[in-house]
């Protein structure tokens, strides 16, 4: 999703319109210019009508995490046996979405390779990137983004010159975004009017440069703001570098040296984070700052000096940094020495994050310590990264990764999570309670991925622990061989008792097995059980789709549709996709027991939905295979192949936040538009209505390539031949 705009975006006309001509002409569009010229913004103002899926990459540092980390924005899952870049292209292929990767200048290789892969394989993607310098890949039109247009300082040679005076200075962007940014209290006047202009044209028409000028006036006149300025501007240590990267920094050098000496050390610290963060976690790594209420202070005085940027994201408040001010900050703290101690600090701030959440998982709160991980995700990378790489530090790297092991799961990032447990566990060899440990998570990730060597070799090393003796069962009943998983689970649970965390897993498998073997009563008391004893949404949803699967295969279609209209609303509070798609696809089973067909086609659509993104297949797995296979035999031959495929592309269609609300019996699927998407069908009424594409890229404000590629995608969904078809489908669908 694209970040909220805090402020408006001021002037650029000219600009987004050359930038939408590029996007009809090329599938791969690049801003460039130096930092502070506000590429962010103007891509973000060209993409914006067309819905672009927003990939932010500043705080990415490890190239191999780029496709990763836009899977993480698709909401996609991974896929056993596929990386992430095969995964994005899965997803992408026949889909016509406007990509838009932000600051990758520190990725430009990564970035170029994943560009070109989607260029090559997924011809509806259209890409947009921003970024210091182009991506260097065939195709590509670059667009350099010129700073904001500002009144020419008197004297200069400039043939466009014009004295300030001489005409309305709001007629220039850079002098509104000034005007617009200053204090609420201050206005334009034939006083003032002719310093603001030579401030702006002074900043170069850097839009960075001249908000943080302007959230000086609260306290200096414009005036006093251009002498202090020039002076910085003839001091500031920075040479050999472009007249306009010389301003920026001279600009930002200025506004530290304004900030108390307080503020400056907030700065640095603060400058180690990646993306945003929160007063607890600020507080911690500045607290040689003072107390919290200190630290809040300080953030407001940044807060005022436009150093920093407020996030309201529900109901907390977090804060970020954009990435020219961080790297400035970085280099200061650098400079003092101090860059180790305070990214120990960061780190420390992280490890004991993944400790509460891992202490307090099975519990009623863990909605709340899904969402802080998922909000830290980038400083829990950081802090990772920092921790391999710091001498002697790779031990607590070890122990973070492998806590919560199910918010990997959640997040859909095992392959990451594999990624961070092999360096780990190669950067601290022997053996040891947390070694062994992180041994058996990481065997039950590449379960995950159904790399069984992997998993046989981790678990070697982690030796006979509860945990690997859950992974062993788990492994013998994906296999299919239910006696042995069965077995194994009775012995961690008898072993583990009543301990929630360590025995949810094993009392699961062994419920399952135990009614799949034939002891329907046994497997109930063991599921009913986990029911009662879990008091946290992961693994109350876990134990109501145990409980589902014994229901609906032993004939009692209530029961189970109970069950799983249960684990759908446990899902919905920790956005349990994975869990989701096992809940929907045991709601099928029971829609075919029950005499409804047509809805377990739809369900099974739904169903799909889920487990591509989750990356994982009900085929695969020996213990979903048989049962997926017959019910989908059952259906189909009710309804015919052809009814049944209609059905499964209804259920299909719906996005992915409605399956759960579908599954519910809350909505129904999108029948009436076949399985067009929501903008096909406005493309689609457009068609009908007589307009061009180029007439219906104007009235969506879309750009005319994406209008083409929408009508060529309904004539292939519908399977017609032309426009007059789809005008005579509209007329009776819409």
């Amino acid at each position: 999703m694209p970040p909220v705009e805090l402020t408006s975006f001021l002037g650029r006309a000219a600009e987004t319109a050359a930038v939408r001509r590029l996007l009809d002409e090329a599938r791969l569009v690049t801003l460039t210019g130096p930092g502070g010229v506000g590429k962010t913004r103007l891509a973000l103002a060209v993409a914006r009508s067309d819905d672009p899926v927003f990939v932010a990459l500043a705080d990415v540092r490890d190239p191999d995490l780029l496709p990763a980390a836009v899977a993480g924005a698709f909401g996609l899952h991974d896929r056993p046996g596929q990386d992430a870049t095969r995964t994005v292209l899965h997803h992408l292929a026949g889909s016509d979405v406007l990509l838009l990767l932000d600051n990758c200048e520190h990725l430009v290789d990564a970035a170029a390779r994943f560009a070109h892969a989607v260029l090559a394989t997924c011809p509806g993607v259209v890409v947009l990137a921003t970024g210091r310098q182009s991506l260097g890949v065939p195709g590509e039109r670059v667009f350099p983004v010129p700073p904001l247009p500002v009144p020419a300082e008197p004297g200069t040679a400039d043939p466009q010159a014009h004295d300030p005076l001489s005409c309305d200075p709001l007629s220039y962007d850079g002098v509104r975004l000034f005007v617009d940014r200053a204090d609420r209290g201050f206005a334009l006047t034939a006083d003032n009017a002719a310093d603001v202009a030579r401030l702006c044209a002074r900043l170069d028409g850097l839009p960075l440069a001249i908000e943080l000028a302007a959230a000086r006036v609260r306290s200096l006149a414009p005036r006093q703001i251009l002498d202090r300025l020039d002076h910085r501007l003839l001091t500031s240590t920075t040479r050999g570098v472009p007249d306009r990267q010389h301003t920026l920094r001279a600009t930002i050098e200025w506004s530290h040296d304004l900030c108390t000496g307080a503020e400056r050390a907030l700065w640095a610290r603060v400058s180690v984070f990646a993306g945003s963060f929160d007063l607890p976690a600020a507080a911690a790594v500045c607290a040689d700052l003072g107390t919290e209420a200190t630290v809040l202070g300080l953030l407001d005085g940044l807060l005022d000096k436009s150093v920093l940027l407020r996030e309201d994201t529900g109901g907390d408040v977090r804060y970020r940094m954009l990435e020219t001010l961080r790297e400035f900050g970085r280099e200061e703290l650098e400079a003092a020495g101090e860059l180790s101690a305070v990214s120990r600090r960061h780190r420390d701030v992280y490890d004991r994050l993944t400790a509460a959440a891992e202490a307090d998982w099975a519990g009623p709160r863990q909605a709340r310590w899904v969402a802080a991980l998922r909000a830290e995700h980038a400083n829990l990378r950081a802090a990772l990264e920092w921790s391999l790489t710091e001498p002697g530090e790779a031990p607590v790297a070890l122990r973070m990764a492998a806590r919560v092991e199910e918010y990997w799961t959640l997040r859909g990032s095992v392959s990451e999570l594999r990624r961070w447990l092999d360096r780990a566990l190669t950067a601290v060899p022997g053996s040891g309670p947390e070694r062994a440990h992180a041994a058996g998570v990481a065997a039950l990730a590449a379960l995950w991925h159904h790399d069984t060597a992997t998993t046989a070799a981790r678990l070697a090393e982690a030796g006979d622990t509860d945990f690997a003796a859950f992974v062993r069962s788990l492994a013998a009943m994906l296999g299919g061989d239910f006696a042995e998983a069965g077995r194994r689970a009775a012995a961690v649970v008898e072993r583990v008792g009543d301990d929630v965390r360590r025995a949810m897993h094993p009392m699961f498998i062994l419920g399952v097995c135990s009614a799949v073997g034939g002891d329907l009563d046994g497997g109930r008391r063991v599921l009913h059980r986990a029911v009662a004893l879990a008091d946290d949404a992961f693994h109350l949803s876990m134990a109501h789709y145990g409980t589902a699967v014994v229901e609906v295969l032993h004939g009692d279609v209530a029961a189970a549709e109970r069950a799983c209209r249960a684990g759908l609303r446990a899902d919905a509070g920790i956005h349990n996709l994975f869990g989701s798609a096992h809940h929907v696809e045991a709601l099928a089973w029971v829609a075919v027991r029950s005499g409804a067909p047509e809805r377990a086609a739809e369900l099974f659509g739904a169903a799909a939905t889920l487990w591509e993104l989750v990356g994982v297949s009900p085929r695969r797995a020996a213990s979903l295979a048989g049962p997926h296979t017959a019910h989908v035999a059952e259906a189909t031959a009710a309804l015919g192949e052809q009814r049944f495929a209609t059905a499964h592309a209804h259920g299909h269609a719906l996005p992915v936040d409605e399956v759960r609300p579908f599954a519910l019996g809350e909505s129904a699927p999108p029948r009436l538009a076949g399985t067009l998407t929501r903008r096909e069908a406005q493309v689609a009424e457009l068609v009908a209505e007589g307009l061009t594409n180029r007439e219906i890229a104007a009235e969506l404000v879309i750009s005319t390539r994406t209008a083409d590629t929408h009508v060529q995608r309904i004539l292939a969904k519908l399977g017609l031949r032309n426009r007059t078809q789809v005008t005579t489908w509209a007329r009776t669908h819409t």
